[in-house]
């Protein structure tokens, strides 16, 4: 089973009005969502799951919508080697520390194919509901870190992987078919830190 299987939208709602009572600190280390993670580790993961014979990626189909209000669905994925995805919160320390350095890096790694795409977990209401003013917290935080790469919105299609993310921020890798690459990492790194990643990730899709 791969790490983001199919959840109901309740287990979702029901993180979004966890993840917007936690506060987080300033360090590199992850902010624990609803509770303190095991390990920062890189969490092993398979690559994808079988299903009716074929292979279905955790980001294969989706819709969603991006901060600007913009549609946006797997075709996202199109074109690109490797894409990057960054769970994050507006109340995270780690989270927003590291994202000037992903803004660098989405980027520089342009040219190899690679991209970078946030998701934003705490913007949900306890209806489900959008909070607009927890929308704007996270347009104010991405264009002050100079972040030009998507950010997502929670959809109905997304939480399944948001019920499975425990702490902030977390990132894994999906090809342009959005089957996971490599592992779920848990916690924030520096720009070298990131670069030896995608790096190690780009030769693992070849």
């Amino acid at each position: 089973m791969t790490l983001f299987r199919k959840a109901i939208p309740a287990a979702a709602l029901a993180l979004a009005v966890t993840l917007s009572a936690c506060s987080g600190g300033t360090g590199s280390e992850p902010t624990a969502v609803p509770s303190a993670a095991p390990t920062a580790e890189p969490t092993a993961t398979p690559a994808a799951q079988e299903s009716a014979g074929q292979t279905t990626g955790v980001l294969s189909t989706f819709t969603a919508t991006d901060l600007d209000g913009n549609e946006v669905d797997q075709s996202i994925l199109e074109g690109h080697k490797l894409t990057m995805v960054n769970v994050w919160g507006t109340f995270c320390g780690p989270c927003k520390q590291e994202m000037p350095d992903l803004a660098q890096l989405h980027e520089e790694y342009a040219d190899q194919g690679v991209q970078i795409v946030g998701l934003v977990s705490d913007v949900l209401t306890q209806d489900g509901s959008l909070d607009e003013s927890l929308v704007e917290d996270a347009r104010t935080i991405a264009a002050e870190s100079g972040v030009t790469y998507t950010n997502l919105l929670p959809s109905q299609d997304l939480y399944g992987i948001l019920s499975q993310i425990y702490a902030l921020p977390s990132t894994f890798f999906v090809d342009e078919h959005g089957v996971q690459v490599g592992t779920l990492y848990m916690g924030a790194k520096d720009k070298d830190g990131w670069a030896a990643v995608i790096d190690e990730m780009l030769e693992e899709v070849g």
